[in-house]
């Protein structure tokens, strides 16, 4: 028999047979059972394996200070020349700390701070350039007083650590520890957490042609395979989390297919993290082939993750979902801790 996968149905409104998704917002009393070639069907949350349940249920801890009780918005500062979106706006270290302090201004509860474009057809980037773009801006935010966690988004292990030495507390990872065989050792070294992203090739040509046999089941899979080996390397899975990799080597239609099913990602038992902001399949979708006008777009995709239960949001326009949120939770009457 087939592997079974278990997808909470997310409700915001409690009942007496409804259980929190992951101690969070987000509640369910129906389960879909998924498997491979096989028919859909639900059960009631009450009948679920206890294992599962667990997997399911179980409050996150805490993930570089950041609470998964509620929904976190991490701002993201690429101090890179081609970025897809900001490319070349903040690569000098005065536009990247005004931008870091703006957006700290305007509710970020984390920084994401990145010196190597991942963008389809971004060519790799030399470790010294990469720490060249980041360690010192972070260095430099820690010396201005910016206390929220900072996180360094890198592949490399000798970036992580320079950035880790200047001030940062998390590793973002796109490629979830297995492009720099010394990543997961110096995350474990360095006692620091991690979010394990899904690609499916390297930048170069992950947009080449995109295949997959089932991309919900097979990305679900791919991220069990990289929490387990992180695990393994000593890294305790409450110090992960986990990102679908929205656009890394998905077509529209798979890009389409991880946001419904996003839900079915609690079952890993670790924290959300959901990078859709600016991406083209909102540009494909709204008829707006610039970057920087798919700002609703992409609030709707983070205002749909969080109703999925999604706890951290990587976003460009930090100010905007702050304000989306401010709204949309007392609207949906969703209570946060």
């Amino acid at each position: 028999m087939s592997q079974l996968y278990y997808r909470p149905i997310p409700t915001l409104t409690p009942s007496a047979r409804a259980l929190r998704l992951a101690a969070g917002w987000v509640w369910f009393d129906r389960v879909e059972v998924l498997q491979r070639g096989g028919v859909a069907r639900q059960i009631p949350a009450a009948e679920l394996p206890e294992d599962v349940r667990a997997r399911l249920c179980d409050a996150r801890p805490d993930v570089a200070g950041l609470s998964m009780a509620r929904p976190q918005i991490m701002g993201i500062l690429n101090t890179t020349p081609d970025s897809f979106s900001d490319g070349g706006l903040f690569d000098a270290p005065a536009a990247a700390r005004a931008q870091a302090e703006q957006m700290v201004a305007d509710g970020a509860d984390v920084l994401d701070i990145g010196g190597e474009s991942t963008r389809p057809g971004a060519q790799e980037v030399a470790i010294a350039d990469e720490i060249a773009r980041t360690a010192p801006v972070i260095a430099d935010l820690r010396a201005r007083g910016v206390k929220l966690p900072i996180s360094i988004d890198t592949r490399k292990a000798a970036v992580a650590e320079a950035a880790i030495g200047a001030g940062a507390n998390l590793i973002n990872d796109v490629a979830a520890f297995s492009f720099d065989p010394e990543m997961a050792a110096t995350a474990r070294r360095l006692g620091v957490p991690a979010c394990l992203m899904h690609a499916q090739g390297a930048p170069e040509t992950m947009q080449d042609n995109p295949q997959y046999e089932d991309v919900l089941f097979d990305v679900y899979d791919a991220l069990e395979g990289h929490v387990q080996r992180a695990e393994a390397a000593g890294i305790a899975r409450a110090d992960l989390l986990v990102d679908p990799g929205i656009g890394f080597g998905k077509t529209l239609e798979h890009n389409l297919a991880l946001l419904r099913g996003l839900s079915l990602f609690h079952g890993l038992g670790c924290g959300i993290l959901l990078g859709a902001s600016r991406k083209r399949f909102i540009g494909t979708l709204s008829d707006t082939p610039e970057a920087r006008e798919r700002v609703a777009g992409s609030l709707a995709v983070a205002l749909h993750g969080v109703a999925q239960g999604v706890q951290v949001l990587r976003v460009h326009d930090v100010k905007d979902t702050h304000q989306a949120l401010a709204l949309w939770q007392p609207l949906a009457r969703v209570e946060t801790g």
